[in-house]
């Protein structure tokens, strides 16, 4: 499992996610990702475009950009994901709040960690997936993740964020029941 501390969890999270990104030919980042309607390159740009306002607007922190994921999707991750982590690693970073309408007050370390991390988790699935790269994700972070989420089920459904539950068959593993719980095929497989 993930280290528990925010700065750790993301380190590592990161880098897995990192090296699905070098993982990608330059040719594969237009191929189709199981999210409908998304691209390979269009997994990176969901990450570098709801994050760094949602920081800004609620703690007045402004991550460092690298190139545009038009023109660089593997520029513009290294980018966000080296600044998350210096911002984590920052001593000051822990005294910081982080001021949401929907959520209310959270210390920023732990609101990077439940918004963005898991996010950046989650999302890890979607790229390898498209990409043809190991999708394994940490079964014991799928599991923590869906128990905090079950109980939610309404308020994330009606975010518009995750699609509707898929099915998936009964004892299934923990990676294939978050994937299922977030809107997600566990079986999809690029088209032909």
């Amino acid at each position: 499992m993930f280290a528990r501390e925010p700065g750790e969890r993301h380190r590592e999270v990161a880098a897995i996610f990192s090296a699905r990104v070098a993982g990608v030919e330059p040719g594969e980042w237009d191929v189709p990702s199981p999210v409908a309607e998304w691209s390979a390159r269009d997994v990176v740009g969901h990450l570098v475009g709801w994050f760094p306002p949602f920081l800004e607007n609620g703690s007045g922190v402004v991550l460092p950009r690298g190139a545009s994921v038009a023109d660089d999707p593997a520029d513009a991750w290294r980018a966000q994901a080296d600044g998350v982590q210096a911002l984590l690693d920052d001593p000051a970073t822990s005294g910081r709040m982080l001021h949401n309408r929907h959520v209310g007050d959270i210390p920023l370390p732990q609101a990077i960690d439940q918004f963005y991390t898991a996010d950046v988790f989650m999302h890890t699935w979607d790229l390898a997936t498209a990409t043809g790269q190991n999708a394994r994700l940490d079964l014991d972070f799928c599991a923590a993740l869906l128990g905090g989420m079950e109980p939610m089920e309404e308020i994330i459904r009606s975010s518009g964020q995750y699609g509707p539950r898929v099915p998936v068959p009964a004892g299934s593993d923990a990676q294939t029941r978050l994937l299922g719980f977030i809107g997600r095929d566990p079986f999809w497989t690029p088209p032909a």
